[in-house]
């Protein structure tokens, strides 16, 4: 098995794989596989130990087996495009769309546990803070929602002046970002609020934190602009292809990270960063030639898989204040199935068929 592999999504409608090899001087991404499951342009990516699942326009998201190097089935719940996808602990998938639908799937049968009306419009972005306990949402109801994954309750409702299409905790889970068009506004979990504001030249595609304070941006140009959000500077920049960047990924090595991009070029880039007081501009690694328009982008490197605690704890906090007082008691909690009980507070629906294989 590789070490690591290079997952993208295009317009195409294709998953591409690519197998890395590395050198002393040189990477190499070879082909691994391709996977065209799709009838429509692809959306959403995201990795798990074991699985790759893609999001599309045609509403269906797509599982693939990396242990066998097989296609493993389709997740149909959503009405309209899925828009975000990410995997918590060893054993759920959480899926946002323009239906306005969060959903939680279970990884041991692929079903769906529950679905409920996060927004008004649709969801553009989600993230699940590393204890597994909250994850946020935004979407184009102008508004920033915080969940209690233990309880499945809305835990609070923030109104902001406009609609965000990112959002994303720091890997510490002391922070998160939230991105409208080209401004990021950094927010502190303590306060609740804007700690801090980035402005990029470009409307931004795609946010990545490196570590607990080093946010990478990339957007509508061919750069990759790396930022302090602690400190609210700017570290480097660098041209990194010839058209928009789309999509920025990392993974940390022994002793430094390694970042990926992935641009309407057609090409994925491997770049050598290493993160210090005085931070250079990282230096090109390997590249690979897709010829396709990507979309999105993905690591697969099995050890980076972040795993949440097999111990779950109960959980009753309805407010911001309790649930930091949660948090600051239990860093890694895992999510059990029983435990999620997440209601739709819209007027029901037609549930469509769950799994099909």
């Amino acid at each position: 098995m590789a070490v690591l592999e290079l997952l993208a999504g295009s317009y195409e409608q294709i998953t591409f794989g690519y197998r890395v090899e590395t050198g002393e001087k040189e990477w190499t991404a070879k082909p691994d596989f391709t996977h065209h499951a799709h009838t429509a342009s692809i959306s959403a990516i995201a990795a798990s130990e074991r699985f790759i699942v893609t999001g599309s326009k045609d509403e269906t998201i797509q599982l693939y087996d990396m242990k066998k190097r097989t296609e493993h089935g389709v997740l149909l719940h959503h009405d309209g495009s899925i828009s975000c996808l990410e995997f918590y602990g060893s054993s759920h998938l959480l899926s946002g769309g323009e239906d306005g639908l969060l959903c939680v799937w279970s990884k041991k049968k692929w079903e769906c546990l529950k679905s409920f009306k996060a927004h008004k419009g649709h969801v553009t972005s989600l993230s699940v803070h590393p204890s597994g306990k909250l994850a946020l949402s935004v979407g184009t109801d102008k508004t920033l929602r915080t969940w209690n994954l233990i309880t499945g309750r809305s835990a609070f409702i923030k109104n902001i002046k406009q609609n965000a299409h990112i959002v994303r905790w720091s890997p510490d889970g002391d922070k998160y970002v939230v991105v409208l068009n080209d401004t990021v506004n950094v927010y502190d979990l303590e306060t609740a609020s804007v700690s801090g504001t980035i402005t990029n030249p470009k409307r931004i595609s795609s946010v990545k934190f490196l570590n607990n304070s080093i946010l990478a941006i990339v957007g509508d140009d061919e750069h990759v602009r790396l930022c302090d959000v602690a400190k609210m500077k700017w570290e480097c920049e660098f041209k990194a292809h010839e058209t928009r960047v789309k999509a920025v990924d990392s993974v940390m090595m022994d002793d430094y990270c390694m970042v990926v991009t992935a641009s309407n070029d057609g090409f994925i880039k491997m770049w050598k960063l290493h993160i210090k007081e005085e931070m250079e501009c990282p230096t090109l690694l390997g590249e690979v030639n897709t010829e396709a328009r990507l979309t999105c982008l993905t690591v697969w490197k099995p050890s980076s898989v972040p795993q949440i605690s097999e111990k779950a704890e109960k959980s009753e906090a309805t407010s911001s204040a309790e649930l930091l007082q949660e948090l600051s008691r239990a860093k890694r909690v895992r999510i059990m199935a029983e435990e999620v009980v997440l209601e739709d507070e819209s007027k029901p629906k037609k549930k469509k068929k769950d799994v099909k294989k």
